[in-house]
């Protein structure tokens, strides 16, 4: 059987360092180091040299999907005992080639002495990753500027709810662009690979979190915005979110880590850490998990609670932030592996992908309780989700795949509609799996891209849904661009243009050939590249996000 080896979201050759992930990984005791390059024996070895470029890659590279520990979650396990029997030479081809099934090809991000190297390193023992204490976080701690010197007023003339914020994932850096004159006001320093981004109640501080578990506070009326404080929580993180909720709100920001497998409560205004909870337990099979990463966090707008997201636990936990001296948790159980999540128009239901599973869940967070399971194809994964009125079905979630070409739209209407919710309104087939799905109430249309295909036509194009007939109405081809690939729609504030990244995923030299194209919504008319961005990848418009808008 073919291995599906399903890497983490990728990007531009990896050569930037990051801090404390050199001494993430210590050797396995009593693994013993050969000194060839890559030797094809019957107990794989590799030099120490390149044991530690491969365990650092991986770390980077391909953690996210298969695990620390190399058990699998998104992507499948990495264990000597299944990768053995594959091969040295099958295993070079799968991560060179890629698959239709969500893998990423590797033949222009990876060089052949690393693909080699990565081919051996996953046929030997997983090192043990160590452990972080708040005691350790602590120590990374900064504050750049004391909050009693925040500006008061915005310090420029911008239309600042309409900036977007842009991740420049490979170069560790955040962009902040004016949506009205499509200018890159300024680029900040960050983690390493930002995942994503969360804004405060107001949308004035936007709260980052890299994949080295660097936290970033970044506020946006100073001229130009700039970071205020950072802390890092994890050696590898996801997901991040602010306290929105009655008389806590913006009081705590939310940091959940991969590794170690916890989530941390932080003061919202300093950031400095408070509380940290493990996240390992026993999953929905009875099964206990040391990996029990947090996939994603939400803040919940009806509730003094954040949604966290228990990845191969198959668990939400609604955490109470009421009172965080008596913490209180309540572990909702649904389907692995927990991914991606969005709300529906309402508020009240929180939908996310169990990608494993082929379903995408449903909760009820005003009420705590888990309300339904939707089989809609394989490895869902709706990215920031997207909302719209389909003319038989009503409202309606929809979702691209990575297993799959395929966009699924459900009834999330149990109120207005209780007949159609929780159930396939339809499916429409695109040409390769995605990433992101993306809309907006003036929009006609539905944008998904294909990010996740290997062929270069099929990852550099978009497809656009028409909301009135549910069928496929256009492909956008973004980019032509070698080693490039359109990722990522977001919508300007008012849903007239729909902005789209092409993240050139080659090496550093490579890095600035990055652009976001900006399209008209209802012409599908191309309007401006904006260009000399390096690897951007996602794009949060401050009036939708904080508005709740998809």
């Amino acid at each position: 059987m073919r291995l599906a080896i399903y890497f983490n979201f990728v990007g531009a050759y990896f050569m930037k360092k990051v801090a404390l992930t050199g001494a993430l990984f210590g050797l396995a005791a009593g693994l013993t180091l050969g000194t060839g390059a890559a030797a094809l024996a019957a107990e794989p070895t590799l030099s120490k040299e390149a044991f530690e470029a491969s365990k650092e890659l991986y770390f980077q590279r391909c953690a996210g999907c298969h695990g620390a520990l190399r058990k699998g979650a998104t992507g499948k396990g990495l264990l000597p005992e299944e990768t053995k029997k594959l091969g040295q030479k099958r295993l070079e081809k799968i991560i060179t080639l890629g698959t239709e099934g969500g893998m990423n090809n590797f033949d222009d991000i990876f060089t052949k002495d690393q693909i080699r190297d990565m081919s051996t390193y996953i046929q030997m023992d997983p090192p043990q990753p160590r452990e972080m204490s708040i005691a350790d976080m602590k120590k990374t701690h900064k504050v750049y500027v004391d909050p009693s010197k925040y500006p008061t007023k915005p310090m420029h003339g911008r239309n600042w709810e309409n900036f977007f914020v842009v991740i420049l994932r490979d170069a560790g850096k955040m962009a902040v662009i004016d949506g009205d004159t499509k200018e890159v006001i300024t680029k900040i320093n960050s983690g390493y690979a930002v995942h994503v981004t969360k804004e405060s109640s107001d949308g004035r501080f936007w709260y980052t979190i890299g994949r080295d578990g660097k936290m970033t506070k970044i506020d946006l009326w100073m001229d130009p915005p700039q970071t205020v404080a950072e802390t890092q929580i994890a050696y590898d993180a996801r997901d991040v979110a602010v306290s929105h909720y009655g008389k806590w709100k913006d009081k705590y920001v939310i940091g959940g880590g991969y590794w170690p497998p916890h989530f941390v409560i932080l003061d919202a205004v300093t950031m400095e850490p408070m509380k940290v909870i493990s996240t390992r337990g026993v999953n929905v099979d009875g099964v206990y998990v040391n990996e029990a990463r947090v996939a994603a966090i939400y803040n919940t707008p009806t509730a003094p609670t954040w949604i966290v997201a228990v990845k191969e636990l198959g668990q939400l936990w609604q955490v109470d932030y009421s009172d965080i001296a008596n913490l209180r948790i309540e572990q909702i159980d649904s389907h692995k592996f927990l991914h991606d999540g969005f709300f529906d128009p309402t508020l009240q239901y929180f939908q996310i992908a169990a990608n494993a599973s082929n379903r995408m869940e449903i909760m009820d967070a005003t009420n705590r309780k888990f309300v339904a399971s939707i089989e809609t194809g394989k490895m869902p994964h709706p990215g920031p989700g997207a909302n719209w009125i389909d003319p038989k079905c009503g409202p309606v979630g929809g979702t691209v795949h990575l297993g799959e070409g395929m966009i699924t739209a459900w009834g999330n209407d149990p109120k207005g509609n209780p007949d159609k919710a929780w159930k396939i309104c339809y499916k429409t087939a695109t040409d390769g799996a995605g990433l992101f799905i993306r809309t907006h109430p003036n929009s006609p249309y539905v944008f998904a891209d294909q990010t996740k295909h290997p062929e270069p036509e099929v990852q550099q194009s978009i497809k656009v849904l028409d909301k009135k007939t549910g069928k496929i109405v256009k492909t956008i081809r973004v980019t032509e661009r070698e080693k490039s690939v359109a990722v990522h729609q977001e919508f300007n504030k008012d849903g007239t243009e729909v902005w789209v990244s092409v993240w050139a995923r080659g090496g550093k030299k490579d890095w600035l050939n990055g652009e976001i194209v900006v399209y008209d919504v209802k012409t599908l008319k191309e309007i401006k590249r904006i260009k000399n961005l390096e690897t951007p990848t996602g794009k949060f418009n401050v009036w939708n996000r904080k508005k709740h808008i998809t």
